[in-house]
């Protein structure tokens, strides 16, 4: 088993960027973040990357709720401007547009692991590709909207509004209606295309930019670059939990174990996993807390079954260990959780 392989995830920015205009929209927000289990601990952590493949249900459930057919351009029309962030400082602090876009390019892992942006010329006109590495999402009509749409209320903010697309083009089949589309980009939209991309003149890439200062952009990839490394670094705390779903259930769950899995030698992860802030113990206790909680919350399972699922030998070996994690028994987080979920919205 490949030691390399680890899930795909977004920045936390993205889905509290989509809270605020959903909020702005007026939508359902609790019924849509119940479904989706996210709660206001995840919004407030300015740190959390959230599972690539979770845009499928969040794109699915946005729309269930909305009644909105065209729920990822609306979405995108609300969404504030991606501010605050050290690729927005790039962009502003590089000498051209075309320098900030390169730039943010070589560090677009901070938005996203499955993102595959890159830019490229054809004659007069310069484009963003924007791909997806997750077989599941690249074809979801939302979710490429979306971004789309923030891409360039993004590149409009940073060329203090001089950017504007010449075309836009949609890998996802044309839908029932495109009025909408129309209105939103103000440009010829394509659909059925190879890829999706934003085409805009060449011209725009030698843009100055008002705010350029060398001396800040230096800072602001230094501290890119050190937020990638602590991405890097966090990878190995992901492909932990993978193999930690894979055996807990059927097997000894040891360190040495777990580095045989991933190909590597114990004394190697433990030393990754000490460069990422954590250890074995704790990554295993975390592991089994969240677990138990989402059971006890979200399903009707035993608490027998849960003991087994968790990877406790005894029951009451995982009694003593969840009321140390939580403060409560197994049955009165049960209870609480279930009491909420009863209460009239």
């Amino acid at each position: 088993m490949s030691g390399g392989m680890t899930e795909l995830r977004d920045s936390g920015v993205m889905i509290r960027l989509a809270h605020q205009a959903m909020l702005k929209m007026g939508l359902d927000v609790d019924t849509v973040f119940s479904r989706l289990g996210i709660t206001a601990e995840l919004l407030s952590d300015r740190h959390v990357r959230t599972p690539h493949a979770a845009q499928v249900l969040f794109w699915r459930v946005l729309e269930e709720v909305s009644g909105d057919r065209d729920i990822g351009l609306h979405l995108g029309e609300n969404m504030p401007v991606y501010k605050g962030q050290v690729l927005q400082y790039l962009f502003l602090s590089s000498p051209t547009f075309g320098d900030g876009l390169e730039r943010a390019l070589n560090y677009q892992r901070l938005l996203s692991d499955a993102s595959q942006a890159t830019a490229g010329l054809d004659g007069d006109q310069a484009y963003v590709h924007v791909d997806s590495s997750s077989d599941e999402t690249g074809s979801l009509r939302h979710l490429n909207e979306c971004l789309t749409l923030g891409l360039i209320h993004f590149f409009r903010y940073v060329t203090d509004g001089e950017f504007h697309p010449a075309e836009i083009c949609f890998s996802h089949e044309t839908p029932a209606g495109t009025e909408e589309h129309a209105r939103l980009f103000a440009c010829p939209v394509r659909f059925g295309q190879q890829d999706n991309r934003i085409v805009f003149s060449r011209q725009l890439l030698d843009l100055p930019s008002s705010h350029a200062e060398p001396e800040l952009l230096q800072l602001h990839e230094k501290a890119a670059s050190e937020q990638i490394a602590r991405l890097e670094r966090q990878d190995i705390v992901s492909q932990v939990y993978r193999i930690f779903g894979e055996i807990l259930e059927t097997a000894q769950v040891s360190l040495e174990e777990v580095a045989d899995r991933l190909d590597i030698k114990a004394r190697t992860l433990r030393s990754r996993l000490a460069e990422a802030g954590t250890n074995f113990n704790q990554l295993l206790a975390d592991y089994r807390c969240n677990l138990a909680k989402r059971l006890l919350a979200g399903t009707d399972e035993s608490i027998d079954e849960i003991v087994y699922l968790t990877g406790f030998s005894e029951p009451s070996t995982f009694y003593r260990a969840f009321k140390r994690w939580t403060g409560q028994t197994p049955v009165e987080y049960r209870n609480a959780r279930r009491a909420v979920r009863r209460e009239p919205q």
